[in-house]
């Protein structure tokens, strides 16, 4: 099995590992590092196939999961956003005895839109995957735009995400096709229901790619859980919202 890129930062007793959204790199969160590294010991992580992860080929949210903790810690706080959600939370369902405490960021235990559930329209995320093969550099650039629409600083914090993604060599074809498969078809809502390690989901209130009316049906679903809404942030709330995302990412250490 290839090794992943695994950086460790900072110098707090609680371990974190922080899991990247489709698309993306570690890179993404550089402008909350400083902040964070004060408090805990950081786990930045390029997952397989991204950024620095190369040598991998399309994955099952099984074997994501499955690499990303043969090299973690023996125990940590895992923070994924968005795909890294879902990796986040299939390694606390595998490994709970690892998983001091889960966090969820922009992420849906179901992405896809079903009947009773808002989400991402299937076709939606078909149409990427078709456009992916036609023009891959523009379908994650339109991607990426799609996660920042709405915040007062949306230009800029699209540029950011961009400049996480162009700092390195694009993931493969493959790779992000299956990326795009795992958040077409991945459902977690039942399995997540019965877990018992502390559980704290962030949100962006403007977010379009998770929408805020989940929010309330996981609440009820998922009592043992804790949800928080950044009123003015989208999908990015660490780039539009950094001291009040640390912020909620200290007060939760400090009940553990």
């Amino acid at each position: 099995m290839n090794d992943i890129w695994w950086q460790t930062k900072g110098e707090g007793n609680s371990h974190l590992v922080l899991l990247h959204g489709w698309g993306l790199n570690a890179q993404v969160w550089d402008c909350i590092i400083a902040e964070l590294s004060t408090q805990f010991t950081l786990h930045l992580v390029d997952l397989p196939g991204y950024g620095r992860s190369t040598g991998f080929g399309a994955l099952s949210l099984q074997q994501m999961a499955d690499i990303v903790l043969a090299q973690a810690p023996k125990q940590a706080i895992w923070l994924g956003w968005s795909l890294g959600g879902l990796v986040a939370s299939q390694i606390a369902l595998q490994a709970p005895g690892r998983v001091n405490a889960l966090v969820t960021v922009a992420s849906s235990p179901c992405f896809s839109a079903q009947d009773d559930w808002a989400g991402i329209k299937p076709d939606v995320l078909a149409g990427f995957q078709q456009q992916l093969n036609e023009d891959f550099q523009r379908t994650v650039e339109r991607f990426l735009a799609l996660q920042t629409l709405g915040t007062e600083t949306a230009r800029q914090d699209a540029r950011q995400l961009k400049n996480a993604v162009l700092s390195l060599d694009m993931p493969s074809t493959e790779v992000l096709n299956s990326g795009l498969e795992i958040l077409k078809t991945v459902d977690l809502r039942e399995e997540l229901g019965a877990l018992a390690v502390p559980f704290l989901r962030l949100y962006g209130r403007l977010d379009g790619l998770v929408p805020r009316k989940i929010v309330p049906l996981l609440d009820e679903k998922w009592p043992g859980s804790e949800s928080v809404v950044f009123p003015k942030a989208a999908h990015a709330p660490f780039i539009s919202h950094p001291a009040e995302f640390c912020d909620a990412l200290v007060a939760l250490n400090a009940t553990l």
